[in-house]
């Protein structure tokens, strides 16, 4: 599972990572009216005792030992907005902006206060909206410490304005054969939400507001949803729309006298953030196709019931699952121009280098627009920081155009607090989705999950998910799945010692999962990040799944010239009796160090110094890992020796583009290399299926006299490699096979000058690929 590198994003247009949700978490210690210094106690107060909208409130923070802003001496900022249906509003500046405005007085030793004045409401400006609650975070001025970790909330009496009385529930069943989110019936919608918790209950009101009903809340037709409890669902249909318009809305909900929050639809397709749209770039998303409405709160969906259709030009499907050849994409870090339309124009070097899939990094709606896409918060809306839904599909055809697949790396075992299933059911006291919320657990019941686990035995998020899968796969044409954290989609209660035990209720679920996939798509793959027992692993192939495979320490190993750890034979489903072609193996992946990296930065003998050595390293690596029958990925820019850490610039943060790599002669040859053996993967496919002969010597004991590696197909072609992996010159333990009428150098395309019986001496960290074909 990724160790994500979390950012807090809590106000309009900040651009990173992690969107904290705003919750009641912390005690807030009420001060009499002028306290003493030495009165004050830690932690946040405020005063007067009951804050009124329109009067002065003056807050005072004292850092106990246990505060991040203890024996802080920098400038401190108050960090506020009047929080409103789950919101917050009116934030005067970004995380990282200091205004002055929003400056703390330094008050004696680890105290800072701050005056809200003339009154709440006019600090703020928020105008006719009512001023019920504040949310506080105290903050250094980087960002980078806050005086209490989780958000502060003060509540406030507001005479002046009341807000929206809701009406009595009215009863009425749904019509026939309408299903949750939006549904489309000429130039007619039927809106429909769940709500029903894990006890039976459910809110006391329900409204729709958006650009149909001029945002306005009403207890009538246009907006008061009837409620259905044989369904446990609200709905409304709204007539007569304009069928080429798109119109934004959202969903209004709480309990009498309580919280009220507004909800984004959960299957809506494309999803407006006033914290996030506007940062992104006209090239990527045109920003009249994302105008924000004047009546939205926080995130909002939308729907057109006429789309703009996309004309698919080509037909595909995967011909060999056992032999794919999988090129991982992050599209941020992969062009200058971080989107889908400069993933488009790299294509053609994509196709260059012969493989035959591209798996893109997470890409449905995540909060903030830089991310590695494991925060999803909306499922059915791709991702509008990479492009629009027509970029996404131009994409995919032209990937399918090149013969090559595409397939999604999905995130189903969590989700933000900005999903709408979290936020419907949520403890505002402990940041986390309640104990009655029928789609989520309180805590995640294994010991990897991040944000809000799923229910995974939940019989709602099973729909769900299967929905989803259904819809990716037919509206997106994409031809199958990587699943992020397939381990963490269980109920059973688990340790990292215990958490890859077999569980077969966990097998269930993605079997259930799998034949979604594959009654949608039977040419699709579905692909695991999944780690678990050899029992579990070898039932999830057998049943037609795959699992990621990682041999990243031992090429590493071999990479940096040591022999310690250096074992590939794990890669092989040989080795332990796995299912021909289960294995999706790689020496990379975006969890992992690079490779070249670690040579550059802890290479035995020259390969520190030496970028020729380093790239031969790399290169014989490469011979020692495509050439193993079965399917195999490669991590973006491995092809080009890309050597820059997996910590620059913090783990999953931006990386640095080297495109120029290409344009160097020792990684050029290394590009070549993986183009040679991709090639002689797609050009020679029957060398490489489950009844050609394979074996190789490549343990920490055939280290000396060099590794080598020998394949030989039904029909009789046959490869055999040899390389050295050390610092010296090696004279190989092994001679070249005999019985080999002709043979040929694969890589420099010649007659080798290896012959039947010769013993093969090679240069350190060389290898020499001949065949007889």
């Amino acid at each position: 599972m990724k160790n994500i590198y979390y950012k807090v994003i809590l106000s309009i247009g900040l651009l990173l990572s992690i969107i904290s949700c705003s919750d009641k978490t912390s005690e807030i210690q009420k001060e009499p009216d002028n306290p003493q210094p030495e009165e004050i106690q830690e932690g946040l107060s405020y005063t007067p005792e009951i804050p009124d909208a329109d009067k002065a409130l003056t807050i005072i923070f004292k850092a106990g030992q246990t505060s991040a802003l203890y024996n802080y001496t920098g400038d401190v900022y108050i960090h506020t907005g009047v929080v409103e249906e789950g919101t917050w509003l009116y934030v005067p500046s970004d995380w990282n902006e200091n205004l002055e405005k929003c400056k703390m007085t330094a008050e004696g030793e680890n105290t800072w206060k701050i005056t809200l004045s003339p009154s709440i409401r006019e600090w703020f400006n928020s105008g006719e909206t009512p001023v019920n609650q504040l949310g506080i975070v105290i903050r250094s001025s980087d960002g980078s410490k806050k005086g209490i970790e989780t958000d502060s909330f003060v509540e406030v009496t507001d005479a002046k304005y009341q807000g929206f009385t809701p009406a009595a529930i009215i009863e009425k069943s749904m019509p026939s054969g309408v299903k949750e989110g939006i549904n489309i019936d000429g130039n007619n919608v039927t809106f429909v939400l769940y709500d029903k918790d894990t006890a039976g209950n459910h809110k006391d009101f329900a409204h729709i507001i958006g650009d149909f009903n001029n945002w306005t809340l009403a207890n009538d037709e246009t907006s008061q949803m009837y409620r259905d409890n044989a369904s446990g669902c609200w709905w409304i249909t709204v007539t007569d729309l304009d069928p080429s318009k798109e119109y934004a809305f959202q969903y209004y909900t709480g309990t009498q006298g309580g919280e009220t929050v507004r909800l984004a639809d959960a299957y809506t397709e494309k999803i407006l953030d006033p914290d996030n749209d506007s940062y992104i770039a006209e090239s990527t998303y045109p920003s009249a196709e994302r105008e924000y409405p004047e009546g939205g709160k926080g995130i909002v969906s939308t729907f057109r019931i006429n789309q703009e259709q996309y004309a698919w030009q080509n037909d595909f499907k995967i011909d060999d699952k056992d032999n794919l050849i999988i090129y991982e994409i992050h599209l941020r870090d992969f062009t200058e121009t971080s989107d889908l339309p400069g993933a488009i124009r790299k294509l053609d070097y994509i196709q260059s280098l012969g493989v035959n899939a591209v798996e893109l990094m997470p890409v449905q709606e995540f909060d903030g627009n830089d991310s590695w896409g494991y925060n999803p918060c909306f499922y059915f809306a791709l991702d509008k920081a990479y492009g629009t839904k027509n970029m996404y599909k131009q994409f995919i055809d032209e990937c399918h155009k090149r013969g090559i697949a595409v397939i999604f790396d999905v995130v189903y075992n969590h989700a933000t607090g900005n999903m709408p299933f979290a936020k419907l059911y949520w403890d505002s006291s402990a940041s986390k989705t309640a104990a009655n919320n029928p789609w989520f657990n309180v805590d995640a019941p294994h010991p990897y999950s991040v944000f809000h686990d799923f229910n995974h035995e939940s019989g709602l998020v099973k729909t769900f998910i299967k929905r989803n899968l259904k819809f990716l796969l037919e509206e997106y044409h994409i031809d199958g799945f990587r699943f992020d954290l397939a381990k963490g989609l269980t109920q059973r209660s688990c340790t990292e010692s215990t958490a890859s035990d077999y569980d077969a209720a966990r097998i269930q679920i993605l079997k259930e999962y799998y034949d979604t996939v594959s009654e949608t798509n039977p040419d699709a793959v579905m692909i695991l990040e999944h780690f678990c027992c050899d029992e579990e692993e070898k039932e999830l192939a057998e049943y037609g799944m795959k699992l990621w495979r990682n041999a990243n320490n031992a090429y590493c190993q071999s990479g940096m010239g040591w022999q310690e750890n250096s074992d590939f034979s794990s890669l092989y489903t040989g080795t332990n009796g796995m299912v021909f072609g289960g294995y999706v193996g790689y020496m990379e992946s975006h969890d992992e160090e690079r490779t070249a990296y670690k040579a550059l930065a802890y290479g035995n003998g020259n390969l520190k110094t030496d970028l020729n050595s380093r790239m031969m390293s790399m290169a014989t690596n490469t011979a020692f890992f495509l050439t193993v029958p079965g399917p195999k990925m490669i991590w973006q820019f491995g092809e080009m020796g890309y050597d820059v850490s997996i910590e620059e610039n913090g783990r999953t943060g931006r990386k640095p583009l080297h495109w120029e790599y290409l344009d160097d002669t020792a990684r050029q040859y290394l590009t070549e290399v993986y183009r040679r053996f991709t090639d002689l993967r797609t050009s020679v496919p029957q060398l490489f299926d489950e009844k050609s002969t394979f074996s190789w010597e490549v343990t920490v004991s055939h280290w000396e006299g060099c590794r080598n590696l020998y394949l030989e197909s039904i029909d009789g072609k046959k490869l055999f490699i040899v390389g050295n992996f050390t610092t010296e010159e090696q004279e190989s333990s092994v001679t070249v096979p005999t019985g080999w009428s002709k043979y040929y150098n694969v890589i420099e395309e010649k007659e080798s000058k290896f012959k039947s019986g010769d013993e093969i001496i090679l240069a350190p960290h060389s290898f020499i690929a001949i065949s007889n074909f």
